[in-house]
């Protein structure tokens, strides 16, 4: 298994146990108001979301650039906890197919000031890093709602692997 489907695994199995953490918040609490860059879960979530279609678009070759971000915001934990786990799923289907010639090549992504070309390795490499950043805050954002947040950084060793992980990790997901 390639690193890169590694991470998307991870990622998804990471977006899937937030997701379930989530079920427990109060009536409201998800569209309240939180300290971050984003000032809601439903915010930050939403931005994870709507970032992983734009990248996977570009990913797939599938043309819809900037018009992803045309959306209204999903103001339902669960409803939105599905589409991010079809993205992700979008994600390691993509990632499953990567060779190291696949890697190499380019995509284009439209910017506000244009178009740019990328590698697909660093497109992979930066959606990881944006997925895990962000969740990082919305992680906090559930602490400030008075949930403990899940631990996700159990994924990759074997050493204390979390049993939720294991299919994730064996690519069953």
């Amino acid at each position: 298994m390639t690193p890169y489907l590694q991470m998307a695994l991870n990622n998804a199995w990471a977006n899937a146990t937030f997701y379930a953490a989530l079920g427990a918040l109060p009536p409201g609490a998800f569209l309240a108001e939180r300290p971050g860059f984003f000032p809601s879960l439903c915010r930050t979530l939403n931005h994870i979301y709507e970032v992983d279609l734009y990248y996977i678009d570009a990913l797939e070759d599938g043309g819809q650039g900037r018009a992803v971000y045309q959306r209204d915001d999903v103001e339902d934990a669960t409803a939105l906890g599905l589409l991010q786990a079809r993205a992700d799923e979008r994600l390691a289907q993509f990632c499953r197919s990567v060779t190291p010639d696949t890697l190499v090549e380019v995509r284009r992504t439209e910017r506000r000031d244009g178009e740019t070309e990328e590698e697909v390795g660093a497109l992979l490499l930066h959606l990881f890093q944006h997925q895990i950043h962000h969740r990082g805050q919305a992680h906090v954002q559930l602490q400030d709602a008075g949930l403990a947040p899940p631990q996700l950084d159990d994924f990759h060793l074997v050493h204390g692997r979390a049993p939720t992980a294991e299919a994730y990790f064996r690519g069953a997901r």
